[in-house]
């Protein structure tokens, strides 16, 4: 309606002053309403393709939307595996600080097997005592091999030099019989030492390698069962929890509530324009928004991410082929917005719709001295148009508590 107000000031007006004034004719005798569009046909045809132009330009220069939200993130309260909760420290509604204990789940087994892990560490202290203690022992058995092994020696030796001395005096089955005692006692010697070396290895290579893993297993313990308090990850507020003692949390399909964020989408909206308006859309260009939750407010913003992707092409990986068919509904184009000035949105609740505009800005381009006379015509009359656009952005602020709270029937 403002673009045809405005355009039938150029076309039907001075069409209608030409009759009036120029040919002499009145309202009421020749212009009659039944003679409206013959009388005024070239006036109303010229407003007609006029007003489309207009209309056409100025929503295609400057784009607008009512898809605009202030987005923000929100934090699942939930545990890693199913448990029954055992209590619960905090209420709905209520601010909690980053690490502060939310609830506790039911740690029976969690404590079972932190034990089982610190007396499995606490045997393996043991058996390095008593490893220590048998190698004391093995020290005594050596040197008891070795004296053994020493006498046996002597009789060998003896008896070699009698019989070099005599041979009448000794047999030849008394030397082997000797010679395989001594054998003996070096068998008997090597044993023991393997044995020492096997405890010496064990003492320090194997009981400090089960020792780790005891303790590796000991931590791991702990920290399951430190897992069983569920903790908050960041400062925020706690909603829709109504949690209670006894209840059994499933991490898929029952968790205990939501935690939003208190820098969670403050200082940014999230717009999603027409799909036509791609290449107009750019980075750097000023908007403006209103809200229905800060209403008579004109909030002036810039475009500082526009998404290069419509979220209604993505494809998952499924067991089915994707029929294009299914993605026929036009997605937009996601832009964020944030405030000129820091803090204007601030005291907007999250999550409210609002209206915004985007201004494209032809200033670099007038500026250059190479452009056109028609070209630079053409820009001066886009940016001109941006202030019908910003009138239609402050008629809808004025209006919009009134069609909501009159006109909406609630």
């Amino acid at each position: 309606m403002l673009e045809f107000l405005l355009c039938s000031m150029v076309t039907i007006l001075p069409d209608y002053l030409f009759r009036r004034y120029g040919q002499g004719k009145h309202i009421g005798r020749e212009i009659t309403l039944y003679s409206v569009w013959f009388e005024l046909r070239w006036g109303i045809t010229a407003c007609i393709l006029l007003t489309i132009s207009m209309v056409t330009m100025i929503f295609y220069y400057h784009p607008s939307t009512t898809n605009v939200t202030k987005a923000f993130r929100t934090v699942t309260i939930q545990p890693e595996s199913i448990g029954r909760v055992d209590e619960v420290y905090v209420t709905r509604f209520q601010h909690v600080e980053a690490g502060q204990p939310i609830f506790k789940m039911d740690d029976a087994r969690q404590l079972a097997a932190l034990d089982t892990a610190q007396k499995t560490l606490a045997e393996l202290d043991a058996a390095a005592k008593v490893a220590e203690t048998e190698l004391e022992g093995v020290a005594g058995r050596i040197a008891q091999a070795q004296a053994a092994r020493d006498l046996a020696l002597d009789d060998l030796r003896t008896y070699q030099e009698l019989r070099s001395r005599n041979a009448s005096t000794t047999t030849r089955t008394e030397l082997n019989r000797l010679q395989a005692v001594v054998d003996a006692r070096n068998g008997e010697l090597e044993a023991v030492q393997a044995s020492k070396r096997t405890l010496e290895t064990r003492i320090g290579s194997l009981i400090p390698a089960e020792r780790d893993s005891a303790k590796a297993k000991v931590h791991e313990a702990q920290v399951a069962l430190d897992r069983t308090t569920i903790r908050a990850g960041v400062s925020g507020t706690l909603q829709q929890f109504t949690l209670r003692p006894g209840e059994v949390i499933n991490p898929l399909m029952r968790p205990a509530g939501i935690l939003v964020p208190d820098d969670a989408g403050d200082e940014t909206l999230v717009a999603g324009f027409n799909q036509i308006e791609a290449q107009i859309l750019k980075v750097g260009m000023i908007a403006e928004v209103t809200c229905a939750s800060k209403p008579y407010q004109i909030i002036p913003m810039v475009v500082t991410e526009v998404q290069n992707v419509i979220a209604t092409g993505q494809v998952r990986a499924t067991d089915q082929l994707v029929d294009v068919q299914e993605m026929a509904k036009p997605g937009t184009i996601t832009a964020t917005l944030e405030p000129l000035y820091a803090g204007q949105i601030a005291d907007i609740p999250r999550g409210s719709s609002c209206i915004a505009n985007a201004y494209t800005n032809s200033h670099d381009r007038l500026s250059d001295p190479s452009i056109g006379m028609a070209e630079g015509l053409f820009l001066h009359a886009v940016d001109a148009t941006a202030l019908v656009h910003a009138m239609i952005l402050r008629i809808q602020t004025v209006v919009l508590p009134v069609r909501t709270l009159v006109l909406s029937g609630h």
